[in-house]
């Protein structure tokens, strides 16, 4: 039977995992101070907005009921 010689079609694609570069990428440039200090502000912004609905959600999420009221509709006053 015929045996094809490469096991894929293209041999630079299986080699294409051992390939290993020895350039190394250009570093990163610093931030600069107003580029950090925007950073931080926009984290604090959103720290903030999370801690405010947070603390403005709770009171509609607790299930505490008065003693003496139950909520009832207008409608169903006249029965």
């Amino acid at each position: 039977m015929f045996r094809r010689r490469e096991a894929v079609p293209f041999t630079f694609v299986a080699e294409a995992d051992r390939f290993r570069s020895n350039v190394t990428p250009p570093p990163r440039p610093r931030a600069s101070v107003p580029q950090l200090m925007g950073r931080t502000l926009i984290g604090l912004t959103i720290a903030a907005g999370f801690t405010g609905a947070l603390l403005f959600g709770m009171p509609a999420l607790g299930t505490a009921q008065s003693s003496g009221h139950s909520q009832q509709s207008e409608a169903s006053q006249g029965r």
